[in-house]
C-alpha cells in the first residue's frame, strides 16, 4: 500500500456502526414517546415478514481486559448473575406489553461483556424464559460470544440445545508480552479447546477475532497469530484495528502509553499482510475487516448483496426491528436508535419502576435515512448509487466533489451516476463515507471523538 496515501487518510473517523453516529444523535428532541413510536411503527412493518433482530448485552467480567472498549463490570461475585438476567427479562417484558402482537425473533446474540461469565445453568434460564414468550422464525440465527478461558462444554452444549449454532472467541494475539499488555493471558491451547468442541457439538459457524494495532504488536506477532487460527480454520473472522480511545473509555486504555503503540503505517502493514495469508489460506474479505471462508453465509450475502451492518457488526441478514436489551445496549427501529442507561444500579431502578431504560436516542428524519442507506451501501457494498431519486440530497453536489479526490487517488470510480470502490480503495472505506456524512462535515469536533481511520 502507498504509504503516502495512509499518512494522507489516516484520521479521526468513525467505524459507521449507525447513521448518524452517536455523538451526532439529536438527544435534545429525542423522548421514549418517540422511540417507542418509531419501533412500532417498524414493528408493524416487518415482524410478521422477517422478524426481529434481539442483542444481549451481558455486563460482567472477571478481569479488565485494557485492549476493550465495551461497557462491562468487573467483578468475581456471580451471585449478580440471576438479579441481572431477572432485570433484562423484566425489560422484555415491557417491550412486548406495549408491542402488543407476539414478537418473532430471526436473530439473537448475546455480547458483553463476558457473556460466558454467566453459568450454562443461568444462560439456559435467561433464552428459555425469553422463548417462551416469542416466536421463533424458521431462517432464524442464534450466536453467542465467547471467552476460549471460561467458555466449557458445559456452556456449548445448553446453548446449542437452546438452538445456538454459531459461536465467537475473542484471540485478539497469542504473543505473550502483547497479551500482559493487553491483561488478557490466554493460551492457543485453550482456543483450540473450545473451537475443536464447539465442532463436535454441532456449531457449523466458529469465529475468531484477531486485533491488530496492539501495544508491543509487531508485523511478526500478526503473521504468528493468523498462521495459527489458519490451522483450526474458523468460518469467520474478524480482524481488526484497535481502537484507542482512552479519553472515552477512561482508565482501562491507559495501562500503556501511546508510544507503545504500532504508528499508523506499521498498523496498515500488519493488516496487508494478515489479509495476504487469509486470502491465500481460503478466507474471502467481507466489508471491512471481516473475513469468511466461501461456504460461510456471511460469504454468501456479500456475492448476492444482502449483507448487513448494525451495532453487532455485519450479518448476513437484515431485519428492519433491532431491540438491544441490558445496560449499554443500543436499539435500532431503522427510523430511530436508543440506548440503554449505563449504570446498571439505574438499569434495576427504572426496570423496577416500569419504564423502558432509554437514556438517549436519535430520531431520523429523510436526509438521515438517505445517507444512511449511501453508508451501508459502501459499508456492505463497495458501491452506491443515486440515480434513484430517493436516494438524491441536497447536498449531493457538494459530496460529489469532495469525492473527486478519492478519484483522482485511485480509491473510488464513478459511473453513470453511481461510484464504485476500487481495490486499492477499500481499506479507506471509512474515510470514503465520510465524504457522504453531512453531521460530520457541518459540524467538525473540537475534540477526538473517533479512533483513527487506519
Amino acid at each position: 500500500m502507498c504509504i503516502s496515501l495512509v499518512n494522507k487518510y489516516n484520521v479521526a473517523g468513525p467505524r459507521y456502526t449507525s447513521y448518524p453516529t452517536v455523538p451526532y444523535w439529536d438527544i435534545n428532541s429525542f423522548s421514549l414517546q418517540q422511540w417507542k413510536a418509531s419501533l412500532k411503527q417498524s414493528f408493524a412493518e416487518s415482524n410478521d415478514s422477517e422478524g426481529l433482530s434481539l442483542y444481549l448485552h451481558l455486563p460482567f467480567c472477571e478481569n479488565l481486559c485494557t485492549f476493550c472498549g465495551c461497557h462491562k463490570r468487573i467483578t468475581k461475585r456471580h451471585e449478580v448473575e440471576l438479579p441481572y438476567l431477572n432485570a433484562v427479562l423484566k425489560e422484555w417484558s415491557l417491550y412486548r406489553t406495549f408491542l402488543e402482537q407476539k414478537p418473532k425473533i430471526k436473530e439473537l446474540h448475546l455480547g458483553g461483556g463476558t457473556p460466558t461469565f454467566f453459568s450454562p445453568e443461568n444462560l439456559k434460564f435467561l433464552i428459555s424464559e425469553l422463548l417462551k414468550v416469542s416466536e421463533v422464525a424458521d431462517d432464524y440465527e442464534f450466536s453467542f460470544e465467547g471467552h476460549p478461558n471460561n467458555t466449557t462444554k458445559e456452556h456449548l452444549e445448553v446453548l446449542y440445545d437452546l438452538g445456538f449454532r454459531r459461536v465467537s472467541f475473542g484471540v485478539q494475539d497469542y504473543n505473550l508480552n502483547v497479551q500482559k499488555a493487553i491483561n488478557r493471558i490466554q493460551p492457543f491451547e485453550n482456543v483450540a479447546k473450545v473451537t475443536t468442541l464447539a465442532r463436535e457439538i454441532g456449531y457449523t459457524s466458529v469465529g475468531h477475532d484477531i486485533i491488530f494495532g496492539l501495544p508491543f504488536q509487531t508485523e511478526d506477532d500478526v503473521i504468528e497469530t493468523i498462521i495459527k487460527t489458519g490451522t483450526l480454520m474458523p468460518d469467520r473472522i474478524a480482524f481488526y484495528s484497535y481502537a484507542h480511545v482512552p479519553w472515552i473509555k477512561g482508565n482501562g486504555q491507559r495501562g500503556f502509553n501511546d508510544a507503545d503503540l504500532p504508528s499508523g503505517e506499521s498498523k496498515r502493514k500488519q493488516y496487508e499482510t494478515g489479509k495476504r495469508i487469509l486470502e491465500n489460506v481460503s478466507y474471502k474479505e467481507i466489508g471491512m475487516d471481516h473475513f469468511a471462508l466461501k461456504s460461510d453465509s456471511l460469504c454468501v450475502a456479500m456475492q448476492n448483496e444482502t449483507l448487513h451492518r448494525n451495532f453487532m457488526g455485519y450479518t448476513a441478514s437484515k431485519t428492519k426491528a433491532m431491540i438491544g436489551l441490558g445496560v449499554s445496549s443500543i436499539s435500532d427501529s431503522w427510523y430511530g436508535f436508543a440506548q440503554n442507561v449505563k449504570s446498571i444500579e439505574e438499569y434495576y431502578h427504572l426496570i423496577d419502576e416500569g419504564i423502558i431504560p432509554i437514556y438517549r436516542g436519535h430520531i431520523l428524519n429523510e436526509e438521515d435515512l438517505k445517507i444512511r442507506e449511501h453508508i451501508l451501501n459502501l459499508m456492505c457494498h463497495f458501491n452506491t448509487s443515486w440515480k434513484n431519486e430517493s436516494m438524491t440530497f441536497n447536498e449531493l453536489p457538494e459530496v460529489l466533489i469532495k469525492l473527486k479526490e478519492f478519484e483522482n487517488d485511485g480509491l473510488i470510480e464513478f459511473k453513470d451516476k453511481a461510484l464504485d470502490v476500487t481495490e486499492k480503495g477499500r481499506p479507506f472505506i471509512r474515510n470514503i463515507c465520510m465524504a457522504f456524512d453531512l453531521l460530520l462535515q457541518r459540524t467538525k469536533p473540537n475534540t477526538q471523538l473517533f479512533s483513527m481511520t487506519i
